[in-house]
């Protein structure tokens, strides 16, 4: 009974984002970088977003600058089912959902002081992990999720150093915090025919697929963590390397469990104390990255830039819930792989008010394959294309904007009816998934 419950009631996983690449990490801030599809981020230092990127980078800049702007993330998610099958024999039933993507929008807001003795100091406050998926309610995959919602905002202040004429050193601190809400079906129905209950196979005269509960879980957290940076610069400023680190935030999220369930396993639920509305706690990292960006100018008109960066997925082998009723812990298993993203940009000054930029990028998920893929986050590698423009509308305020198209391989499910979705179903079929990215910013120098 206990395996029974814990795969009934916890959502199958607990994370997902706007544009479905590598996991939940939203690289998505700044407009600049954007037309480069961020290549060389920790490199370029182009507005007070090195912030994040790099807080070595600071150095480069000048005076005082502060960046504000925003992307609007549109992501489409359109699930076809390819014959998902069911615990009790048959399929799945129920339609494909309709579209789970949705509109993100991703605010971020930096600023960058240096001063004459080397030191330069910075702030930022932006979302460096988000998510959002939703399916109809009574969509074929609804066992394993409905709503998938979280949110961070992230607080960095950050100070460097310039060493000498070619090197700098950065580093600041993440005051984060962590909200969600993830929603799933509960098939009750197939609870009942399994004697889930200790009553006998189908005591209470529920039909498996026809008698649908309901599970939410709501947590939110505050943590911290770390960010290093280094940058070396030669021939003038003219090229640029880049290395940069941002540690894992472990949260330990607390909020609620709630639940609605058919009336005729009220009294059930109320004596046994189970499916009740109850506190709930799960701990998630939040992974670490690194990145290593390069940056040349060959002129005054042309300049270039490169990036790798490494995202440790591999911290967060699994999700577990532990109940403040007499629910066992949930356990969701997602041994997701390290992920790389590479990116190659280019700039071109056409004179001395517009700047073009564009480039490409490859961005790998961390999911291995179509069995540990869910529909929280049906996340596939995808290859950016950018385009983005900036304007000195006068001496001290730059506008920037930016447009990027993800094509994405196409996500596949295939779950199998064992283990944690021995109830829930074997979900099986795929997506077609595709991310539109706008944004624009200003950049005021003082």
């Amino acid at each position: 009974m206990g395996r029974i419950l814990s795969v009934m009631v916890v959502v199958s996983v607990f994370i997902a984002n706007h544009a479905f690449g590598s996991g939940f990490a939203l690289i998505e801030q700044s407009s600049r970088l954007q037309g480069y599809s961020y290549a060389g981020a920790a490199a370029v230092a182009d507005d007070a977003s090195t912030v994040f990127f790099n807080p070595a980078a600071m150095t480069v800049i000048e005076g005082k600058l502060v960046t504000a702007g925003f992307q609007v993330v549109v992501t489409q998610a359109e699930f076809t089912d390819q014959g998902s099958a069911y615990a009790a024999g048959g399929n799945l039933v129920g339609g494909n959902g309709g579209d789970g993507g949705t509109v993100g929008l991703v605010p971020a807001l930096f600023y960058v002081e240096s001063f004459d003795n080397g030191w330069s100091y910075g702030l930022g406050v932006n979302v460096p992990f988000g998510l959002s998926t939703k399916y109809d309610e009574g969509w074929v995959g609804r066992y394993h999720a409905l709503k998938s919602e979280v949110r961070t905002i992230n607080i960095n202040p950050s100070v460097a150093y310039r060493v000498n004429k070619n090197i700098s050193v950065g580093g600041g601190v993440s005051l984060q915090y962590i909200d969600a809400e993830l929603s799933n079906a509960i098939d009750f129905g197939l609870l009942d025919a399994s004697d889930a209950f200790g009553l006998g196979a189908g005591a209470l005269g529920l039909s498996p697929q026809a008698s649908d509960g309901k599970a939410t879980l709501t947590g939110d957290d505050w943590s911290a963590g770390f960010n290093l940076g280094f940058l070396f610069e030669c021939n003038s400023g003219n090229s640029r390397i880049g290395l940069s680190y941002r540690s894992s935030i472990e949260h330990d999220l607390e909020g609620d469990a709630t639940f609605i369930v058919p009336a005729p396993i009220v009294a059930v639920q109320t004596a046994a104390n189970l499916f009740t509305n109850s506190s709930v706690k799960a701990t998630v990292e939040l992974p670490a990255s690194a990145s290593l960006s390069v940056f040349h100018r060959f002129n005054p008109r042309i300049a270039v830039m490169g990036d790798v960066t490494w995202t440790e997925w591999s911290n967060l082998p699994e999700l577990r819930f532990d109940f403040g009723n007499n629910m066992p812990d949930g356990v969701t298993t997602l041994n997701w792989d390290d992920s790389f993203r590479y990116s190659l940009g280019m700039m071109y000054n056409a004179n001395d008010k517009l700047t073009l930029r564009t480039g490409v990028a490859l961005d790998e998920t961390p999911i291995p394959d179509a069995a540990a893929r869910t529909p929280r986050i049906p996340g596939e590698q995808r290859t950016w294309l950018s385009v983005g423009a900036g304007y000195q509308v006068t001496d001290r305020i730059v506008v920037d904007g930016a447009y990027s198209h993800l094509f994405v391989e196409t996500p596949k499910i295939a779950k199998t009816l064992a283990g944690e979705n021995a109830l829930r179903g074997a979900l099986t079929g795929e997506y077609d998934a595709a991310v539109e990215i706008v944004s624009i910013q200003a950049s005021y120098s003082f």
